[in-house]
């Protein structure tokens, strides 16, 4: 039966009767395989019932059909532990109810480092499927002097061997023609296991195959992880179920294991490693090992306590400094591309309610959002290049070295990393944390890191605030991303000594080697943000832009028109001025907090449609930038003051602006308790601190 039609990412798209997913160790360079066997061909969602990303594309076989891949989040055993391996090994034995039991496997590892990377794949190779074994960054092994030799370990494994530089795509076409092969080669390799042990995987086996239809292969699969696994069942979430007779009979059996020896578990994975050292030492030749490496070389200073974050304040530093001197050419163009657009609305259409919608609502809202492209590409270009160098994982390193100290989890950094693009997967991502207290304060600080929802105002209050030398601009950058940071991990602290107390286990972090990323690798990783934050623009922008221009142009007085301070918007921002103008707030201001809570950069289109609605001439003042620096409140004095604009970024370090993000804390943790805490003391904590930088400015003399 054809399978694409089953994706529910894919849609409409070519018949594939193939499905390969793509597994392998982190850093094996699995999703850049992936990559560059589906191009763009590729839809990224989650899987049902869970907040684990699911990415599948297609590609296309030797004889131009189409092949569905899926690509497994990363994994260093089909032992699942968390969501993400829960659905990497769901899939892998055929029990979600969503996605088919794959026709073969792509097992991608680590040609430089072989050995380790083989337990995963001895462990697929048990599970009665075809499996091609990717021996990816190969050239990397030559040049490291490892010598693999594919056709014996084809014949010790029982599979295809395909070897592979996937960032250049070399051996991807010798890939396409293994996948496109009618039927390939079941695996020949099997795990000599203890004889009580052997027993008891057949008799669970067995049992299994009495109970319910499952096929022999699969059987045996099911039986050893049902042996060998304690994984709370909330992880598996939209599979079928195995029989709870078959569950019963494999815990006892388990029973009878432990009683016997404790430690028959850890034996089991060491007896594998001695016979995978088997297979490794008969395939493996390696040169004379170069000591220190290149990478030992440069490790030596980038990882330095002090050398090291040095480099990460100077490359910081460089970025903020790029991002402000090469955007200003086409932000400039984009904000003459809408302001043409607008002229041309209005030239054309006659005057009337739907024209005001169009030019001051649409045009000016999403405008005033997509002016900042540029920045964020640029920002993104360099995130790309320095995770495409292995650069990224080294700054984890040095992170991970204060998160220890501050009570947070080693595995925090990922979400924390994560969360600079965008808090709601950096949430997502901790739920590999194993341990649940871990875990919450992760999730509860993760939002402090400045994400790219806030560049856009960051970057019009430094407009606004600084519009000429370009380092100020960066030092006011570099202070706001300093910021939020310093103050995810002081709450971490503080969380960890009160609400969470416990220990936190150490993290094991593998370091990849240095590598030079592709061009193309590059502009991919660009363009899909590109994607997502005009996405964002065309839908929520778009859509509050709308609303938010009706608020602030009704109701109309008897004469047809609207004075703003009285629209709606208008009468709620008074109502709120009370409370803000301690942080030097403006009724005006006020609509923006409150509009930006649907997602930050609404803040952005707010005071671009508030301005534009207020003042008829406010294109010919220029950008919105310059219209903010020439706001005046009634008595005479400016409204955007060096202080307002600090106090107004500072605000956003801290708020919980977002609502996306508050449903998405309720998801994960399963309670209401939790998100409302969250938006409590982040909004306290807003207020103070935007409180104490404009109040404290002024009792300094500021302005």
């Amino acid at each position: 039966m054809p399978i694409a039609e089953q994706s529910p990412l894919m849609g409409k798209t070519p018949v594939a009767e193939k499905v390969f997913v793509v597994v392998g160790n982190p850093n094996s360079g699995k999703t850049t395989l992936f990559n560059g066997l589906t191009g763009l061909r590729q839809k990224v969602g989650n899987y049902p019932g869970v907040t684990v990303e699911r990415k599948e594309g297609l590609c296309y076989s030797q004889h131009g059909k189409p092949i569905r891949l899926i690509d497994l989040p990363g994994a260093y055993t089909i032992t699942a532990h968390s969501p993400d391996e829960a659905i990497t090994q769901d899939i892998l034995m055929g029990r979600r109810t969503d996605t088919p039991r794959p026709s073969g496997i792509i097992c991608v590892a680590d040609a430089t480092n072989l050995e380790r990377h083989l337990f995963l794949t001895t462990q697929l190779l048990e599970l009665g499927l075809p499996v091609i074994l990717v021996l990816n960054m190969i050239d990397d092994a030559d040049t490291a002097g490892v010598e693999i030799d594919a056709k014996v370990l084809e014949e010790a494994l029982g599979v295809t061997v395909v070897k592979t530089q996937a960032r250049t795509g070399k051996g991807l076409t010798e890939l396409r023609l293994a996948m496109s092969r009618e039927k390939l080669p079941l695996p020949k390799w099997r795990f000599a296991l203890p004889e009580d042990f052997q027993l008891a995987l057949d008799e669970t086996a067995a049992r299994l195959r009495e109970l319910s239809d499952i096929p022999p292969a699969q059987s045996r699969a099911e039986a050893w992880l049902m042996l060998t696994e304690a994984t709370p069942d909330e992880l598996h979430r939209n599979v079928q179920e195995l029989p709870q007779a078959a569950r019963e009979f494999a815990a006892e059996w388990t029973r009878k294991l432990s009683q016997s020896d404790p430690t028959w578990k850890e034996k089991l994975v060491g007896e594998r490693y001695v016979q995978l050292g088997q297979v490794v030492r008969q395939s493996i030749r390696r040169g004379p090992e170069k000591t220190p490496t290149l990478t030992d070389r440069i490790d030596a200073v980038l990882l330095h306590p002090v050398g090291g974050w040095a480099f990460l304040g100077l490359i910081m530093a460089g970025i903020f400094y790029t991002i402000f001197t090469l955007s200003s050419i086409p932000m400039d163009w984009i904000d003459g591309a809408f302001g043409w657009l607008g002229g041309v609305v209005q030239e054309h259409m006659p005057a009337g309610t739907l024209r005001d919608l169009i030019v001051d609502g649409m045009i000016a809202g999403v405008g005033g959002v997509v002016i900042f492209l540029p920045q964020i590409l640029i920002l993104f270009f360099f995130v790309a290049l320095l995770e495409g160098t292995g650069y990224m994982a080294r700054a984890a390193f040095l992170l991970d070295r204060v998160m220890h100290k501050v009570g947070l989890h080693g595995q925090s950094f990922i979400p924390l990393l994560s969360a600079y693009a965008c808090a709601i997967p950096g949430i997502m991502a901790a739920r590999t944390i194993d341990s649940r207290k871990d875990r919450l304060v992760t999730i509860l600080v993760t939002p402090w890191m400045s994400c790219s929802a806030r560049l856009p105002v960051y970057f019009l209050m430094i407009a606004a605030l600084a519009p000429g030398d370009p380092w100020v601009k960066t030092g006011l950058m570099f202070f706001v991303y300093a910021l939020g940071t310093f103050s995810a991990f002081a709450f971490a602290w503080i969380f960890k000594k009160t609400l969470m107390r416990g220990e936190s286990p150490t993290l094991i972090m593998e370091m990849p080697p240095y590598r030079l990323p592709t061009t193309r690798s590059v502009v991919m990783d660009m363009l899909e943000r590109a994607k997502l934050f005009l996405r964002k623009a065309g839908t929520i922008i778009l859509g509050v832009s709308i609303l938010l221009w009706f608020f602030v142009s009704y109701p109309k007085n008897d004469l047809g028109e609207t004075e703003i301070s009285q629209s709606f918007a208008g009468q709620v921002g008074h109502m709120l001025t009370p409370v803000t103008d301690p942080l030097g707030y403006d009724w005006k201001i006020n609509i923006g907090l409150l509009a930006s809570f649907a997602a930050r950069e609404v803040f952005v289109s707010t005071m671009a449609i508030i301005y534009k609605v207020d003042d008829e001439d406010a294109e010919e003042g220029g950008p919105l930038a310059q219209v903010l620096q020439n706001e005046k409140r009634p008595n005479g004095t400016a409204v955007f003051t060096p202080l307002t604009c600090l106090s107004l970024m500072v605000f956003y370090v801290y708020s919980l602006q977002c609502l996306s993000t508050v449903a998405v804390v309720k998801r994960e943790t399963n309670s209401w308790r939790w998100p409302l805490f969250q938006l409590g003391y982040m909004t306290v904590v807003a207020y103070v601190a935007a409180l104490i930088i404009y109040q404290g400015g002024h009792l300094l003399g500021f302005s």
